[in-house]
């Protein structure tokens, strides 16, 4: 089993949010401390603060950031509830936050997580195995209506409804439970013309899956409310996506709060906004990293700068 796990556009996301010693940092995305790993090592006087919903990403981080430093704290929780976990440690406000929102490597190459539709596993997709909400029991219990709307709005499944009715029949007759009996599902629903495509028929299901499991358009929407209010002035929100749903949120959100440098926009309004857009048009993988990881391909980055007189 490969557990490589390659941090994505990691100089470029240092770059972004400007590490500097002294100051207090968060990554959001622990996952194997690719990220997290860089940046406690430029900052060994400040302090980093990583989150991660899955217990066994924690585990396997904590020695290697131990290596480097003891100035970190590892948060077993999902990043939606940010704010809380910081002001219950004293934190107000912060430096930079930063956020991957792919899933790691070790968690897609490992099938006992069930996370992949090329391994014959049970059907988990968990990245917080103590919760009690399974990708089996979302299939067994969700209404026609609901995983119409999950396959559609997460996955952008063109076959939402058929395969939505297609699970309803199939589990009638017997649990889904495994990630192979889920994919004949997927695949039955599925024209000879879409089957012959190049890529996988079950990847867009899914993925809209393990959103709908792990409820990461919420949290997405939660760190783009409160994260720009926990920076402090100069202090630096980097995301980067993987999918076109998720940039869109993230593109609209920055936009909303921000104001390009050398915009044209009236005086006023520029006083109004506080944050200054880093990155106009979003930052991709650089053809030298998509030759080592393929899986950054679809990978997007974006930023958003605190100005340095805000309030």
């Amino acid at each position: 089993m490969n557990l490589t796990h390659f941090p994505v556009m990691l100089e470029e996301s240092l770059s972004l949010l400007d590490v500097k010693d002294g100051k207090t940092y968060v990554d959001c995305t622990l996952g194997r401390a690719g990220h997290s790993s860089a940046i406690l090592k430029r900052i060994p006087s400040g302090r980093l603060i990583a989150f991660d919903s899955d217990i066994e990403a924690i585990n396997q981080s904590r020695p290697k950031l131990r290596e480097i430093g003891d100035n970190f704290t590892l948060i077993h929780s999902n990043f939606a509830y940010l704010a809380g976990e910081l002001a219950s440690r004293g934190i107000g406000k912060v430096d930079g936050i930063f956020a991957d929102l792919g899933v790691s490597s070790p968690q897609f190459d490992d099938p006992s997580r069930g996370f992949s539709y090329r391994e014959d596993a049970p059907l988990d997709m968990r990245m917080d195995q103590s919760q009690s909400l399974t990708a089996a029991k979302l299939v067994e219990t969700a209404s026609l209506a609901e995983l119409t709307k999950i396959f559609r709005d997460y996955g952008e499944e063109k076959d939402a409804y058929p395969l939505a009715k297609a699970i309803c029949r199939a589990r009638n007759k017997a649990p889904i439970q495994t990630t192979f009996q889920l994919v004949d599902i997927i695949k039955s629903v599925k024209s000879p013309k879409e089957l012959a495509k190049k890529g996988h028929p079950a990847k867009q299901a899914f993925q809209a899956l393990r959103i709908a499991v792990n409820r990461e358009e919420e949290a997405l929407e939660k760190l783009l409310e409160v994260g720009p209010s926990l920076l402090n002035p100069g202090g630096v929100l980097a995301i980067i996506s993987f999918m076109s749903l998720d940039d869109r949120l993230i593109k609209n959100r920055f936009r909303e709060l921000c104001v390009e440098e050398g915009s044209r926009h009236l005086p006023s309004l520029l006083e109004s906004k506080r944050f200054v857009l880093l990155t106009r048009k979003p930052i991709l993988p650089s053809p030298e990293e998509l030759e080592q990881n393929r899986r950054s391909l679809p990978a997007k980055l974006r930023a958003i700068k605190k100005k340095e007189e805000a309030i």
